[in-house]
């Protein structure tokens, strides 16, 4: 029991100790001047220009992807007019 008492007091110290952490943590997030926070700040600006970037890109793979389906729609309609074009040239000669 009493070892069990010791590592409780001792959790519970330790708990204290990383809370104190987390308070200071959660503080210099809030103070724009501190290094933590200059970074953190950067991060996320960094995040929403990829987040921006990544809707572009996916708006424009869309569109690619609608231009190549009606180039390959177009290929399929010539390659058809040139078998009919060859056949008639063929039974013109």
């Amino acid at each position: 029991v009493a070892a069990l008492q010791d590592e409780k007091n001792s959790l519970m110290s330790e708990n204290e100790v990383m809370n104190d952490k987390l308070e200071q943590l959660d503080d210099s997030l809030d103070d724009p001047n501190t290094m933590v926070a200059k970074k953190y700040f950067h991060a996320q600006l960094q995040l929403e220009q990829l987040q921006e970037e990544n809707f572009r890109l996916e708006a424009a793979k869309d569109d690619y992807r609608v231009h190549c389906e009606d180039l390959e729609k177009q290929l399929i309609e010539l390659q058809h007019r040139n078998d009919e074009l060859t056949s008639l040239a063929e039974e013109s000669r």
